[in-house]
């Protein structure tokens, strides 16, 4: 680990944080009774992770250098992504009583994200010689 690996990663992060932000403010219209801004947010992170990390695979045909894995996976992803606020919104539904959505936001969040992690990967695997990774090294499994 050297210091413009944790730049490099602060960097994704920060930039992962504005742009779910941004989202955030664009879907307040319609999150009326649901947390759509969160939910796609959400979606759209678990795509790029499988998407990318597939797709630039160090032995595959778009490899990339590892701080700009690094930089997208762990960075921009985790700074993106937002788990805990999926979390406090779903207590709140269930705190105001709107039970059958909470539980709908717990499932929907959990096997759409999933779905889109495996489509980003599918997709990204047909660019790389049918790549069956994602990851490769243990922190971009903490991302």
């Amino acid at each position: 680990m050297s210091l413009f690996t944790c730049l490099i990663v602060a960097l994704g992060g920060a930039l992962g944080t504005l742009a779910r932000y941004l989202l955030s403010l664009a879907a307040l219209p319609i999150s009326h009774s649901w947390p759509w801004g969160t939910f796609l947010i959400n979606v759209l992170g678990s795509f790029i992770i499988g998407f990318f990390g597939t797709l630039t695979l160090t032995h595959g045909r778009h490899p990339a250098p590892e701080d700009l894995r690094l930089f997208v996976m762990v960075g921009f992803c985790g700074g993106f992504t937002t788990f805990s606020t999926f979390s406090l919104q779903t207590l709140d539904l269930i705190r105001n009583g709107a039970i059958m959505r909470a539980g709908l936001n717990i499932a929907a969040s959990v096997l759409v994200c999933i779905a889109a992690v495996a489509a980003g990967h599918l997709i990204a695997a047909q660019f790389n010689d049918h790549a069956r990774e994602i990851a490769q090294i243990e922190i971009e499994e903490e991302a």
